[in-house]
């Protein structure tokens, strides 16, 4: 077997032992809570014409900002780029809605 294989055994059984607890993890990464309802107040945006806009359900906005969900991780991605571009998020989700309707796509 060659060296990559060998790491790759011991990874797994890093991973077991973690998992069965009779070991540390090295670190834990825990992303940052994200404030939906800032992102979207700083847009001076509804619940739900931010989730209209968006593509999200107006109820999961709902949830989010009530704390009763959390956004995953591809949610939060979206969420970051919208916080930074939100003009940007808004063409690329109308140019896919026109790009559905042509016939040339």
């Amino acid at each position: 077997m060659g060296k990559f294989g060998e790491e790759l055994i011991e990874s797994a059984r890093e991973a077991l032992a973690i998992a069965e607890g009779r070991i540390e993890p090295a670190r834990i990464i825990r992303p940052e809570a994200i404030d939906v309802a800032a992102i979207r107040k700083d847009l001076k945006l509804s619940q739900g014409k931010f989730a209209a806009r968006f593509g999200l359900s107006a109820a999961t906005v709902r949830d989010w900002e009530q704390g009763r969900r959390v956004p995953d991780r591809i949610a939060r991605n979206l969420l970051l780029v919208i916080r930074h571009a939100p003009e940007t998020v808004e063409r690329a989700l109308l140019a896919e809605t026109a790009g559905r309707r042509s016939p040339h796509r």
